[in-house]
């Protein structure tokens, strides 16, 4: 991971509904258990949309810059889309932060 990578991922992380949205996804059974699809697939970006009480487009711009810096991964089923965490690029980042500082 390069420094340019990791400053990217910081400011990914500077935004206080990207960092729920990372958090939600982490438990989704705990936030997102009304899904009708199986949370195997992730979690449904309506239901985050929802979530966070913000529009489409603003939940849909968050999730682009999360899934730029490297911490969510998407797959689309049908018509939607579906959200998970990549812990591995999460703990590679904070295995990196630390190091850092």
């Amino acid at each position: 991971m390069s420094s340019a990578e990791l400053d990217e991922m910081i400011k990914a992380l500077s935004h206080p509904v990207r960092r729920d949205i990372l958090y939600w996804l982490k438990q989704p059974e705990l936030f997102f258990s009304d899904q009708q699809h199986p949370l195997s697939f992730g979690v449904c970006a309506g239901m985050i949309d929802q979530k966070a009480g913000l529009s489409q487009s603003t939940i849909s711009a968050h999730l682009a810059t999360l899934q730029r810096a490297g911490f969510i991964s998407s797959k689309k089923v049908g018509q939607w889309n579906f959200f998970t965490r990549n812990e591995a690029v999460i703990q590679q980042f904070l295995t990196r932060l630390h190091e850092q500082l």
